[in-house]
C-alpha cells in the first residue's frame, strides 16, 4: 500500500498563501481519487479538494477560487495551492487516497500538517 505523507504547513498571516505537499512512498499512477482533507478543532475532518487520475478536481464551496489541487504522477506527487488564506482555514490537513464519493478513504489517517492562519 502506497503511504503518503504530507508537508508545508506553517504559520501565515490572513491573504497569504502556503503550498502543501504530498509526498507517495510508491506510485501514484494507480491510484484514482487523491484528496486533501482537513480537520479544525473541534469539528469534523472534511474534504478541501480532489483531484482524479485524468485531472478532474472538485472543491469544497469555503475553498473554490482560492485553492488549487494538482497531482505530478512523475513525481509521484499531490499538491494544494493555498492562495488568499483566512482564519477559518486553520486545521490539519491531511493527503490521502479516496474511495469514490471521497468519504472513504484508504488506510489510517496520518499526523497531517498544520496550517494556522493569523488575522
Amino acid at each position: 500500500q502506497v503511504q503518503l505523507v504530507e508537508s508545508g504547513g506553517g504559520l501565515v498571516q490572513a491573504g497569504g498563501s502556503l503550498r502543501l505537499s504530498c509526498a507517495a512512498s510508491g506510485s501514484i499512477s494507480n491510484i484514482n481519487l487523491v484528496g486533501w482533507y482537513r480537520q479544525a478543532p473541534g469539528k469534523q475532518r472534511k474534504l478541501v479538494a480532489g483531484i482524479s487520475s485524468d485531472g478532474n478536481t472538485n472543491y469544497a464551496d469555503s475553498v473554490k477560487g482560492r485553492f488549487t489541487i494538482s497531482r505530478d504522477n512523475a513525481k509521484n506527487a499531490v499538491y494544494l495551492q493555498m492562495n488568499m488564506l483566512k482564519p477559518e482555514d486553520t486545521a490539519v490537513y491531511y493527503c490521502k487516497a479516496a474511495l469514490p464519493g471521497w468519504t472513504l478513504v484508504v488506510g489510517s489517517w496520518g499526523q497531517g500538517t498544520q496550517v494556522t492562519v493569523s488575522s
